[in-house]
């Protein structure tokens, strides 16, 4: 069975190698500032963090059906994902500026935020969708005290800029992160446990996507 990541980050890929899962890597290329305005419009209110999240995945996943790999058609699962962080009631993506990313790093220093992450997957066997199944999860995340130029350095590595948040778990960031309560992986993007839940619920085992020795 194969799996098709509708995604470019780099920490969700990892993160399914670990757990034994060598992914078709398919950039979705959504325009996820366009995709979000509009449903706000439509809802006439800003969309809260689980909304976000579960939007853009599955804008994502959809974004790839009836894609090509290799002048072969889709058969397999469309994995979707995205992720966003809450602090103090207010949604945190990619900083992308290094005036932002050390901004967010001053208030979150010491102190702790909501990572969300989306997950949107499609049952695309035999070359059509077959079904989907979503959910959202998340993960409180709890930081260490960083003095400013330790803050400094960071943002200058570049890795805060673009993650949400401004901060990774499984790289430079990880040793400023005292405590995460929830499943770890929701922090890097892909809750291993939500989407082993929502492979089961399309009648698919698990262990069937283990293609890495």
């Amino acid at each position: 069975m194969r799996l098709y990541l509708a995604s470019t980050s780099p920490a969700r890929l990892a993160t399914l190698r670990a757990a034994g899962i060598e992914p078709v890597a398919i950039s979705p290329g959504v325009d996820e500032e366009a995709a979000v305005a509009a449903v706000e419009t439509e809802r006439g209110r800003p969309l809260d963090a689980h909304e976000l999240v579960q939007l853009l995945a599955q804008a994502k996943a959809e974004a790839v059906v009836g894609a090509d790999v290799d002048g072969e058609p889709i058969d397999g699962l469309i994995l979707g994902g995205d992720s966003a962080f809450l602090v103090d009631g207010r949604i945190h993506g990619k900083p992308h500026l290094p005036e932002v990313a050390k901004a967010r790093w001053l208030e979150q220093n010491g102190s702790h935020g909501d990572l969300w992450s989306g997950h949107w997957l499609i049952d695309h066997r035999g070359g059509r969708v077959r079904g989907a199944v979503g959910r959202a999860d998340v993960a409180t995340v709890r930081f260490a005290t960083l003095d400013e130029a330790e803050i400094d350095a960071y943002v200058a590595s570049g890795e805060p800029l673009l993650v949400a948040g401004a901060f990774t778990v499984d790289s430079l960031g990880g040793p400023f992160i005292r405590r995460v309560e929830g499943d770890p992986s929701t922090v890097v993007g892909l809750s291993l446990s939500t989407l082993r839940d929502l492979v089961r619920e399309l009648g698919v085992a698990w262990t069937s996507l283990w293609n890495r020795v």
